[in-house]
C-alpha cells in the first residue's frame, strides 16, 4: 500500500505534507504535488496534514488513475523537501469539481 495525491491538491498544492514525510517523497508540479509510490512507506502521517484533503491510502475504490499519475510524475518531478508558501488563490480552489481536465499541468515544480 501506498499514499496517493489525488485532484484536491490541484490549483492548492498545500505543502503541510511535505514538512511531516519522513522519506522525502513528495515531489513538485507546476500545481500539485505528488507521492512517489515506490518510496512511499505507508506511514499515512501526510493524510490529516492535507487542509484540501487531497492524499489519499490506494487502497481506496477508484484511485488507479491517481496511482498511475503520482507513479509516472514521482519519477520525474523535481523533490520537495521543505515547505514552500502555497498558491496565493489556492482557498478559491478547494473543493472545484473537474480540476484535472481544467488546470492539471505536466511541467515540473521549482526545485528546493
Amino acid at each position: 500500500m501506498t499514499y496517493v495525491v489525488t485532484e484536491a491538491c490541484i490549483k492548492c498544492k498545500y505543502m503541510d505534507c511535505v514538512e511531516v514525510c519522513p522519506v522525502d517523497c513528495f515531489y513538485e508540479g507546476e500545481n500539485m504535488l505528488v507521492i512517489n509510490t515506490s518510496e512511499c512507506i505507508d506511514c499515512g502521517v501526510c493524510e490529516p496534514e492535507c487542509p484540501a484533503e487531497a492524499i489519499l491510502p490506494d487502497t481506496e475504490d477508484g484511485l488507479e488513475k491517481w496511482v498511475e499519475l503520482n507513479t509516472k510524475y514521482g519519477e520525474i518531478w523535481p523533490n520537495i523537501t521543505t515547505k514552500k508558501e502555497s498558491p496565493s488563490d489556492a482557498e478559491e480552489f478547494q473543493g472545484v469539481d473537474d480540476k484535472f481536465k481544467k488546470y492539471f499541468s505536466e511541467k515540473p515544480g521549482e526545485s528546493n
